[in-house]
């Protein structure tokens, strides 16, 4: 009979802030988390990661290396980053070379179930639920839709 290797998920390594607060299960490993930040429960963020002050995870989310999140940011339930682009045909697998940054400024509203390919977040920005987001963000407002586009400009 086969025995699976089995990975247990958990807190590792991570640079926390003061006052933060964690719910579990979750899996956080080598990443940094500011000042008083919430991470939801089933929440992944991987190596190198970071989420900046007062920022709020909920629930179910994934934040991928290579992810800067801003201050006072919202990243509602099941949002997903994503840094392979798959810019060979397929997926880059342990080839991180071809991986992608993406930084999310700061008060940044991401809602749930939105998809956020490596791209460059402006502050001050509304990401609609749902939203796909495959090109820089440069001007605050409202992005929704699949791919995002501007549905309000803000002042």
């Amino acid at each position: 009979m086969n025995r699976p290797e089995v990975l247990q998920s958990g807190v590792r390594d991570v640079a926390f802030g003061a006052r933060v607060k964690i719910v579990e299960p979750c899996n956080l490993y080598e990443c940094s988390i500011g000042d008083d930040c919430f991470v939801g429960p089933f929440t992944e963020i991987q190596k190198g990661a970071v989420i900046g002050a007062r920022s709020r995870v909920q629930s179910h989310s994934f934040i991928c290396e290579l992810v800067t999140i801003g201050e006072d940011c919202f990243i509602g339930h099941g949002v997903m980053f994503i840094n392979d682009t798959f810019s060979s045909g397929g997926p880059a697998g342990g080839r991180k070379e071809l991986w992608r940054e993406t930084v999310i400024g700061n008060r940044v509203s991401i809602g749930s179930n939105a998809t956020i390919l490596p791209v460059r977040i402006a502050d001050d920005v509304v990401i609609g639920a749902g939203a796909v987001v495959t090109k820089d963000i440069t001007a605050p407002g409202t992005y929704a839709g699949n791919p995002a586009r501007l549905l309000s400009p803000r002042e």
